[in-house]
């Protein structure tokens, strides 16, 4: 035997390779890509509903003049809060504002 021949020595059973484990069920490597959309575009709505009600909301325990001075109206944030997850409340309340001032309503303070 020379220097560069590796040890040969006999092979034992905890030495030999171990086949694979036989799975009941498949798992695929990836979940469908619609299903990670769905999951996705539901996270960004539930966190778009917490933004709004974490800015907007506290809000509404100020008093009517103050909202006015602010650019919003009590019944506008009420309205806002209870808007669908699929829409952006936020730019919801944008553009309800905007099509106030279009319409030149007055405006309400006592």
């Amino acid at each position: 035997m020379s220097q560069h021949e590796p040890l040969r020595r006999p092979q034992t059973v905890a030495d030999r390779p171990r086949p694979a484990p036989r799975l009941e069920f498949y798992l695929p490597a990836m979940p469908p890509l619609g299903l990670i959309n769905a999951i996705e575009h539901r996270w960004a709505a539930y966190r778009r509903r917490r933004r709004f009600r974490q800015r907007f909301l506290p809000l509404l325990a100020l008093d009517d003049r103050t909202l006015e001075d602010i650019g919003h109206r009590r019944d506008d944030l009420l309205w806002a809060s209870r808007l669908p997850l699929r829409e952006n409340a936020h730019e919801a309340l944008i553009a309800r504002r905007a099509q106030r001032r279009a319409e030149g309503s007055p405006r309400r303070l006592p």
